[in-house]
């Protein structure tokens, strides 16, 4: 069972601000569910999760808008925050002195019967990963693919060159019938996005 709730807000870094539209996913069954980028509004989410047990909530990425209802929600569920010790210096710009559970590439998380493996992505952010359920024919790629290409790496702590290895060499290797859920916007496919890395490529970031 795969949920999605939309929530808005606000992505800063950098000096800048903008307005964001981010999808929170909630993946599990009828009774407990993984929490995908508690983003912008803890209260949003917890209604969506209802009466379930919420195993973990799982951090793609360190930035802003993906963290920030991130300890409101865990306190409100009683659940851990798992992300990737490589974004700790993102994290402490929201939550400085906070502790939260590392996450590691290959790690399997479960929730509900379904098994989603940790692959670390970095590029769009140095811890960012991706969370690949094989059962659900799914991948959750937070902002490391997008419909129509990588997620921007012209902000601090990015790297077009990585973001484009870890697509390449973690998420285009996946089934091309798998269903890529982002942080943002539409949903797609690995087949639809695979042909045109060298497009990207060529436009670069």
């Amino acid at each position: 069972m795969i949920d999605k709730i939309v929530t808005s807000g606000t992505f800063s870094l950098d000096g800048g601000t903008w307005e964001v539209d981010n999808n929170v996913w909630l993946v599990g069954s009828d009774s407990e569910v993984l929490v995908i980028d508690a983003a912008h509004d803890a209260g949003a989410i917890a209604e969506g999760i209802g009466g379930r047990e919420v195993r973990a909530i799982v951090c793609t990425h360190g930035h802003n808008d993906h963290i920030n209802a991130a300890a409101d929600l865990a306190a409100r569920v009683n659940a851990p925050i798992l992300l990737h010790p490589a974004d700790q210096v993102l994290w402490e710009m929201v939550y400085p002195g906070t502790p939260y559970t590392p996450l590691k590439d290959g790690q399997v998380l479960s929730a509900g019967g379904v098994e989603l493996t940790v692959l670390h992505t970095p590029g769009h952010a140095p811890g960012a990963v991706c969370l690949h359920a094989p059962g659900l024919g799914v991948v959750f790629t937070g902002d490391t693919l997008f419909k129509g290409g990588p997620g921007a790496t012209g902000r601090s702590f990015s790297s077009f060159e990585t973001i484009i290895k870890s697509i390449e060499e973690r998420l285009l290797v996946l089934p091309p019938d798998t269903t890529v859920h982002t942080g943002h916007g539409e949903s797609t496919t690995i087949g639809v996005e695979k042909p045109h890395l060298e497009e990207w490529l060529a436009r670069g970031h």
